[in-house]
């Protein structure tokens, strides 16, 4: 087809031509540019060309007129759903589609592989001058679509699009031009803007580090026993190791001496390389050769995403060159010691996942982990799930969990999750067994699927009865089959009955594994994004902790649910933030508040009814420190650092987490009810 144009009509909530220009240059694309103005609630323009369209790439060069990157969404509307017409757009909810975000003026090509409707991958990668890129819902069926619609998320203002040469190809169209400026400064901060705090000069770095680095070596609250528990509670005798312990209808993790111990955490806390920079190095005012000896190894590629990408991955550590800067040879032993002081004047009592284990056992601070990696088979049900029922899974889960022999013993370390966020479990109501049947691979699952229901229909016309359908035989569901839950009720029964087999053994068999090698420690479950699907919490008997991530303002429902669900487990959140746009970085992360005053009320009114639960034995911030403004790996650019990219806390919010971690063991016994003023919230920019 190659370039369409915008048409106003297929305009939507609210969205508006402003006024229309044209550009000419090859290189920066061609055509019509289209001015947008868009309501804050959000809105869009329906793309009729990309429904049943047979050319694979749809691309299109934009620009936000704002000082702050915009999300957008590439929505697909099928005829399977209600009200998926134009007239109805402002009220659908919509599982299935693209989120991905643009940086402020920053024109881009954004190149949309129409491959990635089939589900396959949930981060698909993104070009130089993009942001993330996250695949929304499971597989697309293209007959099943109905529109498709391109939206800008609501926001807290009116925002200015700037969009041109739309574009459906047979092959991916090249990238625009890097723009000719500088955005990132010689620390790695954003040259843009400026904000109180943000550091001018070496001298004024150094000052302030080397003040932090004499900040005592304990926590900066009294009555905390040495791993940052209630000291005197005298929850058990103490068993030498983290341990939980149920009172009065109440969970509680008890530390090695035996005292109430909430687990106040923050991810990543690490240096390591992480500033996305391939293609970009003309943005920045200072960036050091490859081989340089002192500067060189905070260099580092990796394959991101996993596969299907023609970009190469290259991060560097700005954090760690301010590091080496201020501390020179000796800059990653004085890291440590400062960012466990750091951490423990503000009350602060774990390292989250992802932390360097350099620090384990040797900051003074209890730590989680995880396992090096989950266990894996050739082939794949669906995205990353195993083919859990063969032997092959079973023998890997025995080889991850041998990587937990190197903390046994030890009392510092609170417990491992076995992984984080499988991406199988980013679709709502996912039933495993249909992908089994989907999938044309022979595989284990597909093999006791099979038998699974020749047990229980003993005869090919007895399941073809049930299943309203015709099979001549059981070796008719060897080849692929979509949607058999679809098929009638008792297929979804059945469908479902055999996912919770294959979930149990997801779960059970890496856990007996790493209780094999670790009687020691908690195991602290999976991490799981969200509970994508009730029976996700099969398998709960082999944690010690039940862990999920939750990026909702209020966390009591998320953990409502999983003890609704029958789960009667401490529950601990690995993975909750709010950021905001008033430091320097352009998106707020996953949750959006207006400034830092009302993100650390964010903070405090967040841990406190995780404390205030029965449930609730912790909550882990992620992360350490704030993410590079061009984005990370993947393209994320949030300002959800405790801490910026020089090492220097975020005062006002850090002030909020200290008075939180004071109170926040009366909290947990009841003695003080969590705090009640609700902080202001804006939408979140975020991908």
């Amino acid at each position: 087809m190659g370039q369409f144009t915008i048409n106003a009509e297929n305009l939507y909530k609210g969205a508006a031509i402003d006024r229309t220009e044209r550009i000419d240059s090859v290189e920066g694309g061609e055509g019509e540019v289209v001015i947008l103005s868009i309501p804050a609630s959000g809105g869009g323009m329906l793309l009729p060309q990309l429904a049943g369209c047979r050319e694979r790439y749809f691309s299109f060069c934009i620009e936000a007129l704002e000082d702050h990157s915009v999300p957008l969404e590439l929505l697909f509307h099928l005829k399977s759903e209600e009200g998926a017409g134009k007239e109805a757009l402002g009220n659908s909810h919509v599982d299935h589609g693209l989120r991905f975000g643009v940086m402020p003026r920053f024109p881009v090509r954004i190149v949309i592989d129409l491959g990635w409707l089939d589900g396959h991958v949930l981060f698909p990668g993104h070009g130089a001058g993009g942001l993330k890129v996250v695949w929304m819902g499971g597989r697309i069926e293209t007959g099943d679509i109905k529109s498709v619609s391109l939206e800008a998320r609501s926001s807290f203002h009116d925002l200015t699009l700037k969009i041109w040469d739309l574009r459906l190809d047979g092959e991916p169209p090249p990238p625009l031009p890097v723009p000719r400026v500088k955005l990132i400064d010689e620390f790695g901060q954003y040259k843009p803007k400026d904000w109180p705090g943000k550091t001018k000069g070496l001298t004024e770095l150094k000052t302030k580090l080397e003040a932090a680095l004499n900040l005592p070596d304990s926590y900066g609250i009294p009555g905390r026993d040495r791993y940052g528990g209630l000291a005197g509670s005298a929850l058990t005798p103490g068993s030498g190791f983290f341990s939980k312990v149920k009172k009065g209808g109440r969970w509680y993790l008890a530390d090695p001496e035996g005292n109430a111990f909430f687990s106040a955490g923050v991810t990543c806390v690490n240096v390591h390389p992480d500033c996305r920079i391939d293609g970009l190095e003309s943005l920045m005012d200072w960036l050091p050769p490859r081989d340089d000896p002192v500067y060189g190894p905070l260099y580092a590629d990796r394959q991101w995403p996993e596969s299907g990408s023609e970009r190469r991955c290259r991060v560097f550590s700005f954090l760690g060159a301010n590091l080496s800067k201020v501390f020179g040879e000796t800059w990653r032993e004085k890291w440590g010691t400062l960012i466990a002081r750091q951490l423990k004047a503000r009350g602060l009592n774990t390292l989250g996942n992802w932390s360097d284990p350099a620090l384990f056992g040797a900051a003074g601070l209890p730590y989680v982990t995880h396992l090096e990696r989950f266990p894996e088979t050739g082939e794949k049900i669906f995205r990353d799930f195993p083919d859990v029922l063969s032997g092959e899974y079973a023998e890997d889960a025995e080889r991850c969990a041998r990587y937990l022999e190197r903390y046994r013993g030890d009392p510092w370390m609170i417990g491992y999750f076995l992984r984080n966020e499988p991406a199988w479990a980013f679709v709502n109501n996912l039933i495993l067994a249909d992908e089994v049947l989907r999938n044309p691979a022979p595989t284990v699952c597909k093999t006791r699927l099979i038998q699974f229901l020749k047990d229980k229909y003993q005869s090919p016309q007895a399941l073809s009865t049930a299943w309203n359908s015709v099979f001549n035989s059981f070796d008719d569901l060897q080849k692929p089959l979509g949607n058999a839950s679809r098929l009638s009720a008792a297929a979804r029964e059945d469908q479902r009955e055999f996912s919770r087999i294959l979930l149990d053994a997801y779960v059970s068999i890496p856990s007996r594994a790493c209780r094999r090698v670790d009687p020691d420690h908690m195991n602290l479950g999976m991490r799981w994004a969200w509970i994508s699907d009730p029976d996700v919490v099969t398998g709960w008997e082999n944690f010690d902790v039940f862990s999920i991530n939750c990026y909702f303002e209020d966390p009591s429902p998320a953990l409502d649910h999983v003890r609704d669900l029958g789960v009667d487990l401490p529950i601990m959140i690995g993975e909750f933030h709010f950021g905001a746009l008033d430091l320097g970085l352009t998106a707020t992360g996953l949750n959006g508040t207006p400034n830092q005053k009302e993100r650390g009320k964010a903070y405090q009114y967040y841990c406190d009814r995780i404390a205030a639960h029965p449930f609730g034995v912790g909550c882990h911030w992620f992360q350490c420190y704030d993410q590079f403004p061009l984005g990370r790996f993947d393209g994320e650019n949030y300002n959800i650092g405790l801490f910026d990219v020089c090492s220097l806390p975020h005062e006002e919010m850090m002030g909020a987490v200290a008075n939180c971690s004071k109170h926040i063991y009366r909290v947990m016994e009841g003695s003080l009810p969590p705090a009640g003023n609700l902080p202001e919230y804006i939408p979140m920019i975020a991908f």
